[in-house]
């Protein structure tokens, strides 16, 4: 991920922080030390990374849950906002993905349990794990305080919180995967309103905030789930554009600017004269090239010259996931010798999904996108 730092690597899972997280740290030096001084700050400094400890114990509930399941876990990123674990996929069952889910918030549940059990002892009073702002709170108090917190915002029933996902493997048990996400996608957004309102009615800003962040990612989950089913059962032959505007790797930008006035492409394979890809081309990328390099530049000069590429008769799901990852403009299809024979690129990925959401369900025909 861009802007993060690998610091370890435990049990094979990278432990990213992202730069953001490091102007945290120091956003919070900065607050304890107008509070009070030097003292203040570092033990507001040490309370914090204490805290994203136990977020980071909490990632890694879900790590091991995952991969108990047999779902691989690349990486965690430490945010500002709290931590993010990459699952590879979603595990296929409504059960295993509630264990997953709730894994992470049980974390929290223990580590509050023991320190209450440590503080019990030295006659703790209760009352003082609400008090996490006040700084004669001590560490430890705030620490359990804290926790209890993570517990409750993190079973709040929106994504991306694990709530989101405990809420829709309850509702996959009665509804399709994608039906079921569309359910807690709409509940996670009426919250998002919620804390939206209650933001700016407080005068909250933070609230407002976590409010867009969970309506955003409440969406772009209900998206992912859509797509995956309408990638299920059908292969990358049923979804690619198979027929468009292809350079070869001795034309110009000029050329590629000629194409994209007498086309409706965006991007552009580069295809050499054995039918391989060798590039793809992208209209940001050309005019850039058209500015800062002149007409005559070479297309290959002017695009990444490793471009993705899939069998046509491979899964979509598989395809799908090289064009995540890969973050390509395109990806391209190819047959038993490895030639071009079609590009899949998120718009027309976005197409298949709203004509196949708009035909019967009993229609089982292909899905093709045509260009030229």
């Amino acid at each position: 991920m861009l802007w993060s730092l690998t610091v370890a690597r435990i049990a094979g899972t990278a432990v990213r922080i992202h730069v953001t997280f490091l102007l945290f740290l120091v956003w919070i030096w900065y607050a304890y030390y107008r509070q009070g001084g030097t003292a203040a700050a570092w033990e507001g400094v040490i309370f914090i990374s204490l805290l994203f400890l136990c977020v980071l114990l909490h990632e890694f509930g879900h790590v091991f849950a995952a991969r108990y399941f047999g779902v691989k876990t690349p990486d965690i990123t430490l945010w500002p906002f709290g931590g993010i674990a990459s699952l590879e996929r979603i595990p296929e069952k409504p059960s295993q993905e509630f264990v997953v889910a709730i894994a992470g918030p049980l974390v929290n549940v223990a580590i509050a349990a023991a320190l209450i059990a440590y503080l019990g002892a030295t006659n703790m009073d209760v009352e003082q794990l609400a008090r996490i702002e006040d700084p004669k709170t001590s560490t430890i108090v705030k620490l359990a305080g804290a926790n209890i917190f993570l517990v409750l915002f993190n079973l709040i029933p929106a994504f991306p919180m694990d709530g989101g996902r405990v809420l829709r493997a309850l509702l996959a048990t009665r509804f399709s995967f994608g039906r079921a996400t569309e359910l807690a996608a709409m509940i996670g957004q009426g919250f998002a309103v919620a804390f939206g309102i209650l933001g700016i009615f407080s005068g909250n800003p933070m609230l407002i905030v976590i409010a867009v962040f969970v309506f955003l990612a409440a969406s772009a989950e209900a998206g992912h789930a859509q797509l995956r089913d309408v990638s299920r059962g059908a292969l990358v032959s049923d979804a690619m554009i198979t027929k468009f505007h292809a350079l070869n790797p001795q034309s110009t930008v000029d050329d590629a600017a000629e194409a994209l006035i007498q086309t409706t492409q965006k991007e552009f394979p580069i295809v050499d004269g054995a039918g391989k890809l060798r590039g793809v081309l992208t209209r940001d990328a050309m005019i850039r090239a058209l500015k800062e390099k002149g007409p005559a530049c070479p297309v290959l000069e002017a695009t990444n010259t490793e471009a993705p590429t899939v069998s046509a008769r491979a899964t979509l799901e598989s395809a799908i996931k090289v064009l995540q990852e890969s973050r390509a403009p395109a990806i391209g299809a190819t047959d038993n010798s490895d030639r071009l024979v079609g590009l899949l690129t998120a718009e027309n990925l976005g197409e298949m999904m709203m004509v196949r959401a708009a035909r019967p369900k009993d229609y089982q025909g292909p899905w093709r996108r045509r260009l030229g």
